[in-house]
Parts: C-alpha cells; structure tokens; sequence
C-alpha cells in the first residue's frame, strides 16, 4: 500500500484553535477496476448490458423452475432496495471540514488495506483452485455421476468454477461492508449534532444496505450455479441424465470458496484493528492518560481504519460464508431425502433453503426500514434507548420470520406421501427462529452493562487490574453454558420432529431427522440480513465516536456517540453469539452432508464414527488441538503488531514531544503502514494450518488405512477431527467472545461515572482488561466460527480424496 511519507504540516497551532487537518493515507483515492470502467460506460449502453445480463438470468430461472424464478425476482428488488438505502444515506451532510478530513483518512486507510489484502488473498485463491483442479482430475466419481456421463475432468472445472465464484462473491460481500461503513460514519457523526435518532437511523439503514447486499449475493450466487447446472447438464428424470438431487453435491466448491475467503478477511482484518487498538490503548490511555480517540494518539486513525476492514468487510465475508454453507449443505441433505423417500417432485426440498432467505430478504427490509427518525431535531430532547429501538425492530422481523417461514413450508414440503410433514418442519423452523432470538438474549446479557454479569466485572476492576482478568475469564467461561443448553435443546427438538414428520424411506425407517435440523437452521438464519444491520451498526457507530473526538464536538454529541458506541458494543457480542450458534448447527449440517457425499462415493453406508477406535479417536484428538492452537496463533499476531504499534507510538511521544500540547502533528500514516503490513504477514500462518490440517490428516490415514486394510480410515479420521473440533471451537468462540464483549462494555459502564469515572483507578483496570479482550474478541473469536465452518466445507470438497 502506497503511503505519503511527508504528512506533516508546518506552524501548527492549538487544535482548539484552528480547523484540524488530517493526512490523506494515499496520493489518491482507489476503486476497484470494475468500478471504474462501469462509470465510463455510457448510461444506455449500461442500461442495455444490465437488461441483458437481467433477461439471461430470467431465461435461466424459468427454465429451471418457478421457484428460482421466484428468488431472482426476490434478490433483484432487494438490490433496487440497497441502491436507495445507499442514496439515502449518501445524501446526508457530513459535517464540518475537520469532520471530512478525517473520514477521508479512515476510508483512504481501509480502502488501500482492502485492495493490498484481497490482492493477496486473491493469489492464494488461484493457486488453491489449481491444487483443487489437480485433485480433482484424480479423484473418483459417485455412480450417479458415471451414468450421467459426467467426467473427472468436467466434474473438475465444475468445482473450480463454483470456488472461484464462492470466493469472488465473498470479496465482493467484503468490500460492500468496507465500502458502506466509511462513508455513512462521518454522516452519523454529523446526525449526532442534531438528535440521537436521526444518527440512530443513519447508521442502521447504512449496516441494512451491505446486509442486504450480502445475503442477496449468497442468495441469488447460488441461485445461478444451480440454474447454470441444470440448463447446461439437461437435468431431468430420463435415465442417462444427471439427477435433481445429486445436483446440490456440484455446489460444494462455492461454500468452500467464501469460507475461504471469509478465513482470511476474518483474520487479516482481525489483526489489523485489534493490533491497532491493543498499541493505541496502551500507549495513549494508560501510559499518557489521554482519551480514547484523542487526535494526539499518533495510532488512532489505525484504530479507526481498523474498525471498518476488520468488523465491516470481514463481518460481512463472514455472515455470507454461514448462509452459504447452511443453504448448500440443506440443499444436499434434502435432495439425499427426496431420493430415500422417492419424492415425485423433490425440487422443493432442494430449493427450500433459497426461498428462506428470499423471504429473509424481503422481511429484514420492513425491519430496517421500520427504525425511523424523529422529528425534534434538538440535540438536548431525551435520548430514546437506541438498543430498545433495534430490538422493535428485531421483534418485527421475528413476527414476520414465523409467518414467512410457514408459508414457505406449506408450499414447499407439503407431499402426498405425508401431508402434515410440512407442519413438523414449519416447527424445525420455529425451533431455529426461538434459538435464534435466545442466543441473541443470552449473549446481550453476558454482554450489555445494564444486566449483572458487566457490572459485576466492572465492579472487580474497583479492586485492581488481577481481579479484573479474573472476574472476565470467570465470566466467559460460564458464558459457554446456557448456549449449549440451547443448541443441544434444538438439535434433538429439530431431529425429533424430523423423525415424526411421517417421511420414510423404502424400509419403513424414519429419514427426515436430519433434514429437520436443517430446517432449524434455515429458520434460525431467517432473519440474517437484520441481524447483520444491527452488526454493521456497530463499528459505524465506533467510527462516528472516533470522529467526533478527533474533531473535538461538543460534549452534548459525544454523548450521543458513546451511547451509540456501548450499543454498538453489545449488538456486535449478541451478533457474534448469533454467528455461534448458527455455525454449530451449520457445522452439524454440513457433517451430515459430509458422510452422505462419502455414502455416494464409496458407495457404502456411512451413518457411524467409532471414536473407540485408536485411530479415529486420535483425529478427534487434532481437531481439538486445531481450535487451541489457531486460536494461540491468531492472538499471538495481535500481540506481536500490537508491539509492534506500541514502540512506535513511544517513539513519537519521545520524538516530538510537541504532540501532548498540540504543537506538533502526529505520524499517523506510519502506524497504519506497520499494522497493514503486519496482519497480510501474520495472517498466512494460522489461515494455512486450518487448509492443511484436514487434507494432510485425511490424506496419512487413508494411506494408513490403505496397509491396515481400513479402505474407509481416512474418511473416518477426518470426520472425528470434524466433531472434535466443531465442539471445541463454539466452546472457545463462546467464551472468548463473550468475555471480550464483557470487558469492553465493563470499561464503558465506569466511563458514564460509575465506580469513579474515567481516570479512576477501576477505569485503568478496566482499559486493562479491555486490552486482553480485544483479540479475543475481534479477532480469535471470530475467526474461530469461520474456521469450523471452513473445516466442513473442506471435508466436503475434498471426500473423494479420502477414500
């Protein structure tokens, strides 16, 4: 990333005195080239180019079926929608000029970064698709797929195609989130200088339009590649052909692609802005005493970048690899059913999990758009509870999921061969959409400071900096409880209506267990898109803080933004506990989809793990020491950038000591340059062990399995190494998590006063305990649930290989 090296600037007076002037991180500003040649195309010719990319994509729907047709109808509105959120939200004031100069040097900062990193991942991408392709050329073909004269080498293209696409999705899903949250952050902190509600609303219609965005393009991605699929292979019923219930199985290389990209982005962004946090606390609160976000800290604008590649683009890349992962691996297991049961008309099953979120897209877009602004603009009228605002929202969403999602079934998985299975699986639904609403209760709990838990950390920091680390572990590893009640009660809710829903196969034998979890997971991501709103909403409101507190507004509009930022805090915990609890049963999905891929591989029944056996149970061994020792890694990264920062921002402080009394300008495009560089380099470690580790394990044993006379090892192993590691890492995810959220908004309790305020003793333990919570919480955590998502869909891919 190209920095200025001269951003200083002569003759500075008081900041108090004079309008501030921020650098720009970059010599000029960057858009992807994609962007660029659509702006010089002539409006018409642009027109004719959308109408005709429109039209195919139509031709293809109703070719396929009413259902995809449905979809693309669904996700093309939703788009139209999004573009008006964005021209809403783009045509609000942004403040002052010292407000736009610094919003320009955070969007520079994290635009430059998304360019370097996407770059790089983009190169690792290419070269595992041609690792993929290679493999692929190699590996064994299911009967299906033989009599349907489909090849190794077109099966190969297939997959790379579907990778390929995954991946370019993601990233595009990424830069929407990065794109959106450093433009509308600036605009919240003008708002702010009006009234709490407007900024309120500012900031949830700009987190609604990259939800909207990224749900739509998982949605309608794999809308086209099943279209693609059936147009260009003639799928039909006729023997020779190609069935509609193998066709999800060609799906597989899509999740694998965004959970790759999701890793990556998760990890990269995670070290950035918790490298930068991590140094600018240290230094900044508590070694100089000055505020969080004080234009004196030479690593805040780091910090603020940070908050935008890190909780924005890679939040986004992560909720779209979930809903990715969960509709194909529902995919195949409804098509497994359809085939057990001889379905007549199995596409509703298979499409089922498209139209969920179709509706998702439809009832989050009432949902956002019910959050309106007030009409007293005056700053000094009382603050309306911004969390209670959102959470009417939510409530709205959850009503209209429910209805949603029993039309959905009703229409869908209504069959003459069991005419109330589509009851039962409206309840799998209901089952997912109460988990849902509960684990985002359980997590706002753990997490809000207006519930006991945080005040009781907030007042362990009265007693000294041990006691606060203390009371914060304590508290995230009892955080792990409740959520696990919650996913084992939906699971056996969801796999015994399965089972009762009256489907059974040619024996006699209930089979539609598992696709009743499945449904519970659709139904707990059914209101995704608003959940993602109410996520990006929180590092916009974080941003718009920084802002005002760089540009020194009034106190009456910090207020506001603090307030924002502490709801931001705890709708980014309760987000992240939902983003757990859907990656368990999306894991759970995504096993059962595993060993039915092996099932039609091998050509043998596989429904069973013996974990008694020596070596199964080893792999169940290295799955877990996976989730500790990628977790131990990723939070080593932060530390050593955080170093890293710290030296630096010392050596300012020691260099020019002008910056304390605002007479000399601080380097801020120097610690953006060493926390950029950092996380592009400590990303690759732990991003490689969570590729390797499954192929390499599968690959030994099924070689070791080859001389024992085990011919199913290595599939064994590696689906030991699956549970093992999915159970560890919600357990971690979980806590870190949640102690993280805890710490953070145990700091911003005693900010508003409490235990003596900023500057009191309690307040130096907790920017403590902060600083431990910071990795693990936007960093580890995180990327902890992507990595287990990534881990199955891997598995998937790679199936044929270890057998």
């Amino acid at each position: 990333m190209m920095m200025d090296e001269d951003v200083e600037q002569a003759s500075l007076l008081s900041f108090s005195d004079r309008p501030r002037a921020f650098p720009n991180m970059r010599s000029k500003t960057y858009s992807p080239l994609i962007f660029r040649i659509l702006r010089r195309l002539n409006v018409r010719v642009l027109s004719v180019i959308l109408l005709i990319c429109f039209g195919a994509i139509f031709f293809m729907g109703a070719s396929t079926s009413p259902i995809i047709l449905f979809v693309f109808t669904v996700c093309i509105f939703s788009f139209l929608l999004s573009l008006y959120l964005t021209k809403w939200v783009l045509a609000k004031d942004e403040g002052p000029p010292e407000m736009v100069q610094i919003s320009d040097a955070i969007r520079d900062g994290a635009e430059g970064f998304f360019r370097t990193q996407y770059s790089t991942i983009s190169k690792m991408a290419i070269l595992l698709a041609f690792v993929i392709l290679c493999i692929y050329l190699f590996r064994s073909l299911t009967p299906q797929q033989e009599a349907a004269g489909l090849g190794r080498a077109m099966s190969a293209y297939i997959t790379v195609a579907a990778f390929l696409l995954g991946a370019l999705c993601s990233g595009i899903a990424g830069y929407v989130g990065m794109w959106v949250s450093v433009r509308a952050n600036v605009r919240v902190s003008s708002a702010a200088r009006r009234s709490a509600r407007e900024a309120l609303q500012i900031a949830v219609r700009a987190g609604g339009f990259s939800a909207l965005i990224v749900v739509g393009m998982a949605v309608i991605g794999i809308a086209i590649l099943y279209s693609t699929f059936y147009v260009w292979l003639g799928v039909d019923d006729s023997p020779g052909s190609m069935s509609v219930n193998d066709l999800p199985l060609l799906l597989v290389g899509y999740g694998f692609g965004a959970s790759f990209v999701a890793l990556f982005a998760q990890l990269g962004g995670g070290i950035y802005t918790k490298g930068a946090d991590v140094g600018a606390d240290l230094v900044g609160k508590v070694e100089q005493g000055i505020p969080e976000d004080d234009p004196r800290n030479p690593a805040v604008i780091a910090d603020l970048v940070g908050d935008n590649v890190g909780d924005c683009a890679a939040r986004g890349a992560d909720l779209f690899e979930s809903i990715a992962a969960e509709i194909i691996s529902a995919m195949i297991l409804g098509g497994t059913m359809a085939k057990k049961c001889k379905i007549e008309d199995p596409s509703g099953f298979i499409l089922f999990p498209l139209v969920v979120h179709s509706f998702d897209l439809v009832i989050s877009s009432i949902g956002i758009l019910s959050i309106k602004g007030t009409r007293n603009a005056s700053v000094k009228s009382p603050v309306e509870d911004p969390m209670a605002v959102l959470q009417k929202g939510y409530s709205l969403t959850i009503i209209l999921a429910v209805l949603t999602f029993g039309a959905s079934t009703r229409w869908l998985l209504y069959t003459e061969q069991a005419p109330s299975a589509w009851f039962s699986f409206a309840l799998c639904g209901l089952v997912g959409i109460i988990t849902a609403y509960v684990f985002v209760w359980i997590s706002k709990y753990y997490t809000d400071y207006k519930h006991e838990p945080v005040r009781t950390l907030a007042l362990a920091s009265s007693t000294g900096h041990g006691t606060n680390i203390i009371a914060g572990v304590s508290l995230g590893l009892e955080s792990t409880a409740l959520p696990v009640l919650v996913i084992s009660v939906a699971i056996i809710s969801a796999y015994w209506l399965g089972n009762t829903s009256g489907l059974v196969d040619e024996n006699g034998i209930p089979t539609g267990g598992l696709f009743g979890t499945a449904v519970a997971t659709m139904g707990m991501l059914s209101t995704a898109a608003y959940v993602l709103t109410m996520d990006m909403f929180g590092p916009i409101a974080d941003n718009a803080g920084g802002i005002v507190e760089m540009s020194q507004q009034p106190e009456s509009v910090r207020e506001i933004t603090d307030l924002l930022d502490a709801v931001g805090n705890t709708t980014k915990a309760t987000t992240k506990g939902f983003a757990i609890g859907s990656a368990a049963l999306a894991s759970f999905l995504l096993f059962s989809a595993y060993m039915d891929e092996v099932s039609a591989f091998a050509s043998v029944s596989f429904k069973e793990v013996d974990i008694a056996i020596p070596e199964v149970f080893v792999g169940g061994l290295l799955g877990s020491m996976l989730i500790f020792l990628f977790s131990a890694w990723a939070c080593a990264a932060v530390g050593r950038t955080a170093q890293e920062v710290v030296n630096e921002v010392r050596r300012q402080f020691i260099e020019r000591p002008g910056i304390m009394e605002y007479k000399e300008k601080p380097d801020y495009s120097r610690c953006v340059a060493i926390v950029a560089s950092a996380a592009l380099r400590e990303m690759i470690k732990p991003g490689a062990l969570a590729i390797a580790s499954p192929i390499v394990v599968g690959l030994v044993f099924r070689i070791l399995g080859y001389y024992t006379g085990q011919p199913l090892l290595g599939a064994k192993v590696v689906a030991s190494m699956l549970m093992f590691a999915t159970v560890c890492g919600i357990l971690m995810a979980l806590f870190l998590n949640t102690a993280g959220g805890a710490w953070d908004n145990a700091k911003k309790y005693i900010e508003t006063g409490a235990l003596g305020g900023k500057g009191s003793e309690a307040h130096k333990a907790a920017v403590t305990g902060d600083t431990v919570g910071d990795p693990f919480k936007d960093t580890a955590g995180p990327s902890i649930h992507v990595l287990i998502k990534m881990l199955a869909t891997i598995t998937l891919v790679m199936a044929p290989v270890f057998l």
